[in-house]
């Protein structure tokens, strides 16, 4: 990885809406509103007017091989959710947007331009007590081309493995102390495991849920660069942040990358079911 370089962070208009925002602009051709939740039954239950739903365990991921969507899937969901290359896409989910976050990753990869978050997600549109509708909208399709994909915001194994050995790069490991420490090997619930539990080896320990505050929005970027910087991450070095399987770390990855404006972040969606499944991969445990 190149040598990390400071650039100013994002406005936060840029990647992040209020609430009181997307109530005004629930009408507006120009924008899509998407939900995308842990659990995928949430959407049918009440969505915010004319959001679309996308399924992250069916429609964000190959579903043959294991992989994040590929370019053709990419295009027809966003084609079929009326989403064109110059649609402001807003995105929102439960869990503090923790799979929202994994979407507008994937969409970055994908080169769409202007990608923002619901700050505080799911839960803060139902805690001001504001519409939610089961109506599905109705969807004028579009031709969407996605760009190639943009691989200096995702890390793959044998980079991972230099940075671990060489320390080029600071790795955070975004999931629980007790995911970390290799107690546990997934959070209660969740299927995708691994042989082995730990950490890769140099890797801090920030849970990505540290970055948010109670009501779901994310921390003042004060308080932000704080969390990090705490531990030593303060973007003088190239980062790239794992969880489990891509998705907390996607949380993580655009906050240092969007929010602080860390240059050289990437997200290691292999993450810990990638590399705890490993045949003689170096482990560490406190």
């Amino acid at each position: 990885m190149a040598a990390q370089t400071s650039s100013p962070a994002a406005t936060r208009q840029e990647v992040l809406v209020d609430t009181d925002w997307v109530a005004q602009h629930l009408n507006d051709a120009a924008i899509r509103v998407v939900e995308v939740d842990v659990d995928t039954q949430a959407y049918g239950e009440g969505h915010v007017p004319n959001a679309v739903g996308w399924a992250w365990d069916t429609q964000l991921c190959d579903t043959v091989r294991r992989d994040i969507i590929p370019k053709d899937a990419f295009e027809k969901l966003l084609g079929s959710s009326g989403i064109g290359s110059d649609t402001t896409v807003i995105l929102y989910g439960d869990n503090n947007n923790w799979f929202a976050a994994w979407a507008f990753w994937q969409l970055k990869v994908y080169g769409h331009q202007d990608v923002r978050l619901m700050n505080g997600g799911r839960k803060k549109w139902i805690a001001e007590g504001r519409e939610l509708t089961t109506d599905t909208p109705k969807i004028t399709r579009t031709s969407y081309q996605a760009k190639h994909p943009d691989y200096t915001i995702r890390a793959f194994l044998p980079e991972v493995m230099k940075v671990s050995s060489e320390r080029a790069a600071q790795l955070v490991d975004v999931r629980s102390p007790q995911e970390y420490s290799g107690e546990i090997l997934a959070p209660p619930g969740l299927p995708e495991t691994c042989q082995r539990g730990g950490h890769i080896p140099g890797a801090a320990s920030i849970p990505w849920g540290k970055a948010c505050n109670d009501d779901g929005t994310f921390k003042s970027v004060e308080e932000l660069r704080a969390l990090y910087g705490s531990a030593g991450i303060t973007g003088e070095k190239p980062v790239i942040a794992y969880c489990r399987i891509g998705e907390r770390s996607s949380h993580t990855w655009f906050v240092l990358k969007h929010l602080l404006g860390y240059q050289h972040v990437k997200n290691y969606d292999g993450s810990w079911t990638e590399w705890g499944n490993l045949v003689a991969a170096p482990v560490e445990k406190p």
